[in-house]
């Protein structure tokens, strides 16, 4: 903007990005990022003195710029009705965002460009979609191929949109023989030269292998070719474990048509998609808004700091995810920002949003003993892979590294020194102020580390670490930190498909600096539960998920103590009770009563009966305090508390569900309730001569198991006038010999019931 007025930046026109600020006393418009903007609302909400903000690029719904025309809107509703918002894109949901500031015109300007021809470039062969970071190298070999062919067919620059660092780094390594033309990489951690080359004309033939960063942000000169692989990265956060992590998604149309809209700028050119025309109707529209996908840590300190806590009063376009919110909300509380209304740097919560980072690395620039400037500019931007998992190791190589990152780290180290200064300058106190402790690097990252992530402070827990917010951490293998009895977790992810966070920068602590670190999770209590078989009572230190120390404890609580019985009895079953025989069949009786008739009878399933337990377990339960004692409580007199005495049914059971019943010989048989869609009574045939009908308990007819005289079924019917009719003659045939003493006469129906042998008869 400023070389188009033929002036140079800080004059008409001027910028201010975090640590830098280039304007003048004449300076109209002022270029700032989005992170800017909002620490400017939180000191100044009127805006004093500026008239018009504009929101360029709002189609790509970064989080801070969401937040930032929110608070704008909120400022022109209540605080200055003349302060005019434009929300500016090519490709954003226009009517969306019209509705959200209030009914705003949409309007519509044609720029510059020129027409760019679709040409549909899929892989021969199917491709393995994205899973993760993991992108199928057969579609990476296929983005080189589709560049070939694009710098054969047609003339100009190519820029190649690929979805992160690796995979531009792979498919620069597969575009080698390319004679004059020039393979260039534009992503964030690009030196530079190398940025500063792109954005040059150049004097030969460029192939620009880019990330997203391309879309919008920056117009390559001389491209008239776009390559695009279809993919993007967006942030995505396991809530649950309090891990963020990168993830390969489809690209979105509305990132589609700003790329191909690169091959226009200068004249007319071409995109080459790496995907089926057939497949474009089914790309999202727009990209995933990050207040739906990212962490809100930031986000929500800054509503709280706003005035608006929960975010319900704010103009969003997408309210924040109720769950992400309580995340974020508790990790907050986790570094102490939980009073967000306090006023001073020191004392944590909103002053912590003036150091430009995040609110955990805030707290630790500013609460950490000493210089903590280098430990925080490390962590606030990827470090380089090649320094290691050890962030003291990484510090060192930062110190003396001489690469595009460490020049990045060294400004940002000189940028927070100034802030932490300017705090000390406050007279602020620091939370751990005087604690120095010897240890060097090693000491300084830790307590920084620890600090900034106190829920990832982990202690050693077999063969991986076990974090204060309860999930597992595992080093690699050849990590310079395996040993260490306590680590904080400075970056960690987890992989798709995996329980276990893998720690990708940590640093060594001890145990004092853990529990300074996370004061607020440190619990002391007593710890009750059902643990190998019995009761297990202890009183136990604990640091989250860590436990500290544990000590035995004889007089627990009372109700603990009941609450690790019924834990044992719901995993071990009732069967730790007293069952008497009796108890037993009486349970069985009250089954088939519930199942048959229904109410009054009680239900005595295992989850009904732990349901009531206060009504046929107590008082007995309560005096209980382990196992043993629950084997002398007996279960059949708690089930008889369970009758339906109040409505005087109870009386009816031996009327309803007999133990016994009478057959013909005048035996009284038990019947046998355990199956009790249809009880069984087993009884021997002779016994039963005479009857015509099936006996009935409840109405239901019993299932007569017709046993020999030896006591072994011979048969079994739910219906004896057909069996004496149809089935007993194969019967007195089979065993009349076996059996001769035993009465077995032609006609059943009609004979004399007996229990005894022919010649017991005829005596």
């Amino acid at each position: 903007m400023a070389w188009l007025l033929g002036e140079k930046a800080g004059q008409s026109v001027g910028y201010t990005v975090r640590g830098e600020r280039v304007v003048g006393r004449h300076t109209r418009v002022e270029v700032v990022t989005t992170g800017v903007l909002l620490q400017r609302l939180q000191r100044d909400q009127e805006l004093t003195g500026v008239d018009v903000v504009v929101l360029d690029e709002c189609h790509e719904r970064h989080l801070d710029a969401d937040t930032s025309a929110a608070f704008l809107w909120d400022v022109r509703q209540t605080l200055r009705p003349e302060l005019r918002l434009v929300a500016a894109s090519a490709t954003t949901d226009a009517e969306g965002w019209a509705g959200l500031l209030g009914g705003a015109p949409v309007v519509e300007a044609a720029g510059v460009s020129y027409p760019v021809e679709v040409v549909w470039a899929p892989p021969v062969r199917p491709v393995r979609p994205p899973h993760g970071m993991r992108v199928d190298p057969a579609l990476l070999a296929h983005v080189a191929s589709v560049v070939r062919r694009a710098l054969a067919e047609r003339s100009g620059d190519v820029l190649c949109f690929l979805p992160g660092v690796g995979e531009i780094a792979r498919v620069a390594g597969q575009l080698g023989g390319l004679g004059d033309v020039e393979v260039l990489q534009v992503h964030g951690r690009a030196p530079a030269v190398v940025q500063d080359a792109v954005l040059a004309p150049a004097e030969r033939r460029r192939v620009v292998l880019a990330t997203s960063v391309a879309e919008s942000s920056l117009t390559v000169p001389g491209v008239r070719v776009v390559v695009d692989s279809g993919l993007a990265r967006e942030p995505r956060v396991d809530h649950a474990r309090g891990l963020s992590a990168l993830t390969t998604v489809r690209a979105s149309r509305a990132a589609g048509r700003q790329r191909a809209g690169r091959a226009g700028r200068e004249a007319p050119g071409a995109v080459y998609r790496c995907w089926a025309e057939a497949e474009d109707a089914r790309l999202p529209l727009f990209p995933a808004p990050e207040i739906k996908v990212a962490d809100l840590t930031a986000f929500a300190l800054q509503v709280a700091c706003w005035g608006d806590p929960d975010a319900s009063g704010l103009a969003l376009l997408d309210p924040p995810p109720g769950g992400a919110m309580a995340a974020a909300r508790s990790a907050l509380a986790a570094v102490d920002a939980v009073d967000v209304r306090r006023a001073g740097h020191g004392s944590g919560g909103c002053g912590w949003l003036g150091t430009g980072v995040h609110p955990r690395l805030g707290r630790a620039l500013l609460d950490a003993p000493g210089d903590a400037a280098e430990v925080v500019a490390l962590l606030s931007e990827d470090v380089p892979r090649e320094y290691g998992d050890d962030l003291a190791a990484a510090l060192r190589a930062a110190r003396r590294g001489g690469d595009a990152y460490a020049g990045r780290w060294r400004a940002e180290v000189r940028r927070l020194r100034a802030v932490s200064t300017a705090d000390a300058a406050n007279g602020t106190d620091k939370v751990v102020a005087g604690q120095r402790h010897p240890g060097g690097d090693e000491r300084l990252v830790g307590v920084v580390a620890a600090l900034a992530f106190p829920e990832r402070v982990a202690k050693v827990d077999g063969g991986s670490y076990l974090m204060a917010s309860g999930t597992r951490a595992e080093l690699p293998e050849a990590s310079a930190l395996r040993g260490a009895s306590w680590i904080a977790v400075a970056v960690a992810d987890r992989p798709v498909g995996k329980g276990h966070a893998r720690v990708q920068l940590a640093a060594s602590v001890d145990e004092d600096t853990a529990r300074l670190a996370a004061a607020s999770m440190y619990s002391e209590a007593q710890e009750v539960h059902w643990a190998d078989g019995d009761v297990v009572a202890r009183r136990v230190e604990r640091l989250g998920a860590i436990e500290l120390a544990a000590r035995p404890l004889k007089d627990a609580d009372a109700t603990l103590v009941r609450e690790a019985l019924l834990e044992g009895l719901r995993q071990e079953g009732l069967g730790l009770l007293h069952w008497s025989p009796e108890a037993g069949v009486l349970r069985q009786r009250l089954a088939f009563l519930r199942l048959r008739v229904g109410d009054p009878w009680p239900d005595v399933s295992d989850d009904a009966l732990h349901a009531r337990v206060d009504e046929w377990l107590e008082p007995e339960l309560g005096r209980a305090r382990r196992r043993a004692d629950l084997a002398r409580i007996d279960a059949g007199a708690g089930l008889n508390r369970l009758l339906p005495w109040a409505s005087g049914e109870a009386g009816r059971l031996d009327e309803l569900a007999p133990e016994r019943i009478a057959v013909p010989s005048g035996s009284r048989i038990r019947i046998d309730y355990s199956e009790p869609e249809q009880p069984v009574l087993a009884v021997k045939l002779q016994e039963m001569f005479g009857l015509q009908e099936s006996p009935r308990v409840a109405g239901v007819p019993l299932l007569v198991h017709l046993l020999s005289p030896a006591g072994r079924p011979a048969a079994v019917t739910a219906d004896l006038a057909s069996f004496w009719k149809d089935g007993y003659k194969g019967v007195r045939a089979e065993l009349r010999g076996r059996y001769p003493k035993h009465p077995w006469p032609e006609d059943p129906a009609t004979a004399e019931p007996t229990r005894h042998t022919n010649a017991r008869l005829r005596r």
